[in-house]
């Protein structure tokens, strides 16, 4: 897969995914390609960053598919926190009239979206797959953003 940053006719500049760059040209000649703030489906190739590697003196951690540096920029630590905290504590107050369901995720969140069950606002765990699954079938999930302890496993 390659990533190119792609701009519109009216100046949006907006990224997206190709098998090659043979695939951008075939669907760009095509016309498959809209920005997806105007639709315009005149489209070229925008100038982009090189990737460039961190210093052999910052380790980096992979992060699922991305990477992000192990320390933050010089002065931003307490901001992040800040952000961190902020982020935590808005998840915790949606989740506050929320059922904890564990593994049963999937299965109580199928039963409430065919009407087996009686609606409820619930959150659990489930695995990739699952989720995909689910979001195919037209259940709305998302993933929590700041990982939780089932309440089994706290104090």
């Amino acid at each position: 897969m390659i990533s190119f940053d792609l701009k519109c006719a009216g100046g949006h500049v907006f990224e997206i995914w190709f098998r090659s760059s043979n695939d951008f040209e075939a669907q760009r000649q095509a016309g498959q390609i809209a920005c997806p703030i105007c639709e315009e489906t005149q489209v070229a190739k925008a100038i982009m960053a090189p990737a460039v590697a961190a210093k052999g003196n910052q380790r980096r951690a992979q992060t699922g598919d991305s990477y992000m540096l192990d320390s933050p920029a010089e002065g931003q630590g307490d901001r992040i926190r800040a952000l961190m905290t902020a982020l935590a504590k808005a998840q915790a107050e949606a989740l506050k009239d929320s059922q904890w369901v564990g593994d049963k995720f999937a299965e109580k969140a199928r039963a409430i979206h065919y009407g087996e069950a009686e609606d409820a606002i619930i959150h659990g765990t489930a695995n990739v797959e699952e989720a995909r699954a689910m979001l195919e079938e037209g259940i709305g999930v998302a993933p929590l953003l700041v990982p939780i302890a089932p309440p089994d496993q706290t104090n």
